[in-house]
């Protein structure tokens, strides 16, 4: 079996084809470059490049969120237009768990952290026993200290893996029980992605079509709670 791993959740655009439990091709790019100008060519090139035709997917794995509002859109867009096209199914896997699966072999507690803009970040922990991730927190929105300060007293040892430790780094390696791994586990990685669906398929949990998956946002864009504010000064002016 065949899967098409999508990730657009961070600034990050990855993908990746597996075929059973081998990783085929990955293609990630870590740029400032809008994922609507990197997407299609990624996907294009990458199977191009591994000599297999998109009628040979089976599956098709997308980040369903948190993270970017447009980036989650157009992943999840363009997971939806392919698999219709391909009548494929598709699975969905939160941002936070594809990050926890980058860190396959770690003996710690691992917490994904994501940014939610302003001193807040999308957050979820994990472990993992027998080769399988098991959620210890789900997916939330938190602010960031209140997060360091519950898992500096935990008397756990802690991994922090994503994009946000780079804002926070200098915050956290100031405490002794949270550590921060290479920066190749702190990208979203289409491989981890797909690798965490094939498993949920093989399971039935997760698994969707193209009309009954949609993005998770979690909390509201920045331009929503703005115009709140603003309706807010209006009536209260009245």
């Amino acid at each position: 079996m065949k899967i098409l791993g999508i990730d657009t959740s961070s600034m990050a655009t990855s993908v990746a084809v597996l075929e059973d439990n081998k990783l085929i091709c990955e293609y990630t790019i870590n740029t400032k470059k809008t994922h609507s100008q990197k997407l299609m060519p990624m996907i294009e090139n990458m199977l191009n490049i591994s000599d297999i035709n998109i009628n040979e997917i089976d599956v098709i794995a997308v980040c369903e969120g948190p993270g970017s509002f447009t980036g989650l859109r157009i992943g999840m867009a363009t997971a939806k237009a392919i698999a219709h096209v391909n009548k494929l199914p598709i699975v969905g896997i939160n941002s936070v768990e594809i990050l926890a699966g980058n860190m396959n072999l770690c003996d710690k507690n691992i917490c994904s952290i994501l940014d939610a803009q302003r001193t807040k970040v999308y957050m979820g922990q994990y472990k993992f026993e027998n080769n399988e991730l098991i959620e210890i927190k789900n997916v939330d929105v938190v602010e960031i200290d209140e997060l360091i300060e519950e898992l500096s007293n935990s008397n756990e040892e802690w991994i922090l893996v994503g994009e946000a430790v780079y804002k926070y780094e200098d915050k956290l390696r100031l405490v002794d029980n949270i550590h921060i791994p290479a920066p190749s586990h702190n990208v979203s990685k289409g491989s981890s992605l797909g690798s965490l669906a094939m498993n949920k398929y093989n399971k039935n949990i997760g698994v969707y079509d193209c009309y009954n998956i949609n993005p998770i946002y979690i909390r509201k864009s920045q331009a929503e709670v703005e115009y709140e504010e603003k309706m807010k000064r209006l009536n209260d002016g009245k």
